[in-house]
């Protein structure tokens, strides 16, 4: 029995760190990602930047919140780290038309589940369908070489 635990311990590991190092982008490279509500939208690219072991790589998030009508719009994440929810967090807000940055990180292990959603008034009742920005792969595909579309 140790030896079977043994074996799906060393192999969860070997194929996390492989995922890990096929997937880390930069930002020229990152995926997309997007979501809305009402007359907000928000949307960017993410990356993973790979840090010293498979448990310490940071998830870039980067992007534009916009909002063509009125009222106050912002970007909530939520994300969860090995079964264990965090509180949603604000990123962004955005009254009136206009655009506004968006720029965060999280730290991310394999077991990291995050998503991003627009509320509208700054509260999170009244809010657009959440999207993931860990699902896989993270990596963009390479875009066809000019002249072979």
């Amino acid at each position: 029995m140790a030896h079977r635990t043994l074996k799906l311990v060393t192999v969860a590991t070997a194929a996390a760190a492989a995922l890990l190092s096929g997937t880390t982008a930069s930002a020229a490279t990152g995926v997309p990602w997007a979501t809305a509500h009402s007359t907000a939208t928000a949307s960017g690219t993410r990356w993973l930047e790979k840090g010293g072991s498979i448990l310490t790589s940071t998830l870039t998030v980067q992007g534009e919140m916009k909002n063509t009508g009125p009222g106050c719009f912002s970007l909530w994440s939520t994300t969860v780290h090995d079964f264990a929810p965090t509180p949603a967090r604000k990123i962004a807000t955005q009254c009136g038309p206009g655009t506004t940055p968006v720029n965060f990180k999280i730290h991310y292990a394999p077991t990291t589940t995050s998503s991003v959603y627009v509320c509208k008034d700054g509260a999170t009742q009244d809010c657009g369908q959440r999207t993931s920005i860990t699902h896989w792969p993270i990596q963009q595909p390479v875009a066809p070489a000019p002249g072979t579309r």
